[in-house]
């Protein structure tokens, strides 16, 4: 076994897979703290819904749109100088956080529209009828109905920021994806390789697992 992981220095290893966690743990909250309110305002400000505004509704599905269709390792590239003046740096943990916020949070907001959307509208029907305000409405009754939706959503997010994060590695920005690249593509280490691809499929089969039972967990109240 050791002939075969020849190249494998496992102090690295240990040292990538904490940053990677690190990197989906800051930018998933960031991710969820952002997200979760444009996927909220994007919904309720859709045509007859409680905040019903076709202007700003068009307007803010356009930006939404268009940061989703930025490629990541562009947006890795163009948030930069931003990046720079927002954390002092544009490599490691730190500097790979707001592009991966940036990436991720319009994809989830997207996620919470849709999510919210296939709550019934009864259920906003029957919170007006007992006269409860629109922020009791979308904080007791939509994101509570909606809540199984929202975890599956998380979860689909998360797992999307594991292979943003893989692509962080490109600029420096370290993890799995960083010693990936450095080490088992510019200095042909397979075993590197192998190794680094095996933990985020672990990573990624942890975070499906752990989703599923919650969605099922709360779909079964």
């Amino acid at each position: 076994m050791s002939a075969l992981l020849a190249n494998v220095d496992w102090s690295e290893i240990a040292k990538a897979a904490w940053e990677t966690l690190a990197m989906l743990a800051g930018s998933m909250a960031l991710t969820v703290a952002l997200g979760l309110p444009l996927g909220v305002l994007l919904f309720l400000t859709a045509r007859g819904q409680l905040l019903a505004n076709r202007a700003f509704h068009g307007a803010l599905a356009v930006v939404v749109n268009i940061l989703r269709s930025i490629p990541f390792v562009i947006l890795l590239i163009l948030m930069m100088p931003l990046t720079l003046l927002l954390v002092g740096t544009s490599l490691g943990v730190q500097g790979a956080i707001p592009p991966l916020v940036v990436g991720a949070a319009p994809f989830f907001a997207r996620l919470v529209e849709t999510a919210l959307r296939e709550v019934q509208p009864g259920v906003i029907e029957a919170a007006q009828a007992m006269g409860a305000r629109r922020r009791d409405i979308v904080l007791r009754f939509l994101l509570p109905e909606a809540l199984p939706g929202l975890l599956a959503g998380g979860t689909v997010t998360a797992i999307a920021l594991v292979s943003y994060t893989a692509m962080a590695g490109v600029v420096g920005a370290g993890g799995l994806g960083d010693l990936a690249v450095r080490f088992g593509y510019q200095r042909f280490q397979t075993d590197v390789m192998v190794v680094t691809v095996i933990l985020l499929l672990i990573l990624v089969q942890a975070l499906q697992m752990t989703g599923d039972r919650l969605v099922a967990h709360f779909s079964h109240r």
